[in-house]
């Protein structure tokens, strides 16, 4: 692991460092927010996939004839059937008369309705699946999420001064920190998790509006409680077989599953953060006073090793940017340079050389014609 440069700058035999944490004083305020969801769509995917076999099922439903009887005078009666003889048959008190040819004429008959029912196991199944379809779908709504995301904000204030000697040292810092993370798995075949669910909720509408879920619901038939009797229809139809998956990933996931994590903290009297911010800020402190260095003394050896540096330094960076030019050219061009910035300086000693002795000359003068009256 590499070490820390900014390390170096720190000498635990610097006086410096005792007065600076004795006279320390500081305050600190860290906010932090977060919220982590975590979103499972496989309700999604598994409702789409089984919707239109529910639909199969409702356009071709199980169904039984039932046989309404009801004893009605004979004028009411819709026909007359053999049921409606034997009845009579047996039930002589509803005979008026009997005419002189034998012809019976009843009071009142037997009268048999005939009647579809959709009241089957079957059906009252599927119309239980299609109200947890309603329950579930109606939970997500509330709080519905559209994918998995993570948030996470910080924000630290220190404010802190400190004495050394004469010197007063002061700091004011802020730090802000943010994370906003999104993961669109909900997202399918160009459609948004949203537009997704707001489709399947209008196909679980249309499902309501079959006439075998209204007849049902009309007579508030029982719901199917689990377990699930095993019929032929149910064992063996590829719809209900299909049905039954998702009737079965219902039971088990009928509460959200949907993952949520929030944390939110506010400090401001923790010693051991405040510790370390005490530290960062020494730390700061001395990096700062570690130009101090620069100022130092140079023997006449070490300015020579610091200016053929910089000349090394200087004549490296000429050879880059001028690295497709001939050798000879490039010798060439620092020689005109040279003597260009040497003829300078010379003409400038000249001038000025010329320039003090004007001004000595003149102000001999002034002694040699100075006299006393």
């Amino acid at each position: 692991m590499t070490k820390l440069k900014l390390l170096d700058v720190y000498d635990e035999n610097d006086s410096r460092i005792d007065k600076f944490n004795a006279s320390i004083k500081s305050d600190y305020t860290l906010t932090s927010n977060y919220e982590r969801i975590e979103a499972d769509f496989a309700w999604l995917d598994i409702m789409e996939n089984t919707i239109i076999y529910i639909d199969n099922i409702l356009r071709n439903p199980n169904r039984f004839i039932i046989n309404e009887e009801e004893v009605v005078k004979v004028e009411l009666a819709k026909r007359i059937t053999v049921d409606s003889i034997k009845h009579l048959a047996k039930h002589t008190n509803f005979i008026q008369e009997i005419e002189d040819n034998g012809d019976i004429k009843p009071s009142k008959v037997l009268n048999i309705n005939k009647d579809e029912s959709y009241n089957t196991y079957e059906n009252r199944l599927i119309y239980t699946l299609i109200n947890n379809m309603k329950m579930y779908l109606e939970m997500k709504e509330k709080n519905f999420v559209d994918s998995s995301s993570l948030k996470d904000d910080k924000r630290c204030e220190y404010n802190a001064g400190a004495k050394v000697g004469a010197e007063r040292i002061n700091i004011n810092m802020v730090i802000t920190s943010k994370t906003d993370f999104k993961k669109k798995q909900g997202s399918k075949n160009g459609m948004t998790t949203l537009e997704r669910f707001n489709k399947l909720k209008l196909r679980v509408a249309d499902l309501t509006n079959t006439p075998v879920y209204i007849q049902l619901a009309k007579e508030h038939v029982a719901k199917v409680i689990p377990p699930v009797k095993k019929t032929n229809l149910i064992l063996k139809n590829t719809n209900f077989q299909y049905a039954m998956k998702l009737w079965d990933f219902l039971q088990a996931n009928m509460k959200d599953d949907t993952k949520v994590e929030k944390d939110k903290k506010n400090l401001h009297d923790d010693a051991g953060i405040k510790q370390m911010l005490d530290d960062a800020f020494l730390l700061d402190y001395l990096v700062m006073t570690s130009i101090d260095t620069t100022h130092e003394i140079l023997t006449d050896k070490s300015k020579q090793e610091l200016v053929q540096d910089l000349t090394n330094k200087m004549i490296d960076k000429i050879v880059e940017l001028n690295a497709d030019l001939p050798e000879e050219a490039l010798e060439q061009l620092l020689g005109q340079k040279i003597a260009m910035v040497r003829s300078k300086r010379e003409a400038s000693l000249v001038e000025l050389e010329n320039k003090f002795n004007e001004r000595i000359n003149l102000f001999v003068n002034k002694i040699l014609s100075f006299s006393f009256r």
